[in-house]
């Protein structure tokens, strides 16, 4: 999944993006305001970890115009703040959870699975779907009850479709949430990872269908 962190903190932002990226996470980093506005112009983020102190403002702005613009995309915030009052309001402002800094990097992780969770309407890790189940936290889909293995750009790829299905995604859409802006990529890459996502499906009654000039969507026949 693609994320936004926003963290003036460098030596902490680099250690967040490490720990999310080994689970394979693409991790966008903003230091300020500014930056998290232009990233979120061009970009759609599937979770936003947001600080409060930013050199160009308050994190809890950015949250109350990120929900004035009814974008429902999940925040956690991180801050440094520990009083109830702080966090009542953080929660107020349309926060999905906060973490009181120091961060502990696996609570982190727990939390950002808990909130992706409750984002798709899934109450555990494991998605059913058709003849097949995707374990987000085991990262592991199994195709008529025989495991398959994903390479992780596959694994990311089919992760956004099993928590959409039946939704078309265009190309460019998947292009965005599976490479971040330093990495240069091609609609064809798209392709290719489909290609590859729907050789693993077969024999199921799942697939992955091409909607001519929209995209692909995932559906259960």
């Amino acid at each position: 999944m693609r994320f936004l962190l926003i963290e003036d903190n460098q030596a902490l932002a680099n250690a967040v993006i490490e720990r999310l990226s080994l689970d394979s996470h693409i991790v966008d980093h903003a230091a300020n305001l500014t930056t998290a506005w232009d990233y979120t112009a061009t970009a759609e983020y599937d979770l936003i970890l947001l600080d409060i102190m930013l050199p160009d403002g308050d994190g809890r702005s950015f949250l109350e115009q990120h929900r004035s613009a009814k974008s429902r995309t999940p925040v956690i915030v991180l801050t440094a703040r520990s009083e109830v009052s702080d966090r009542v309001g953080i929660l107020d402002l349309g926060a999905d959870d906060y973490m009181v800094k120091p961060i502990d990097f696996s609570e982190l992780e727990a939390r950002c699975r808990a909130v992706l969770r409750r984002q798709t309407g899934a109450a555990q890790n494991t998605i059913h779907f058709g003849e097949i189940e995707f374990d987000s936290l085991a990262a592991t889909l199994k195709v008529n009850g025989t495991e398959v293995k994903l390479r992780t750009k596959e694994l990311r790829l089919f992760e956004v479709f099993i928590n959409a299905p039946n939704q078309i995604f265009p190309k460019s859409q998947l292009l965005d949430r599976l490479f971040s802006y330093d990495v240069e990529a091609s609609e064809n890459a798209i392709e290719v990872y489909v290609g590859r996502l729907r050789k693993h499906l077969i024999g199921s009654n799942v697939s992955i269908t091409t909607v001519r000039g929209l995209g692909y969507k995932l559906e259960c026949q």
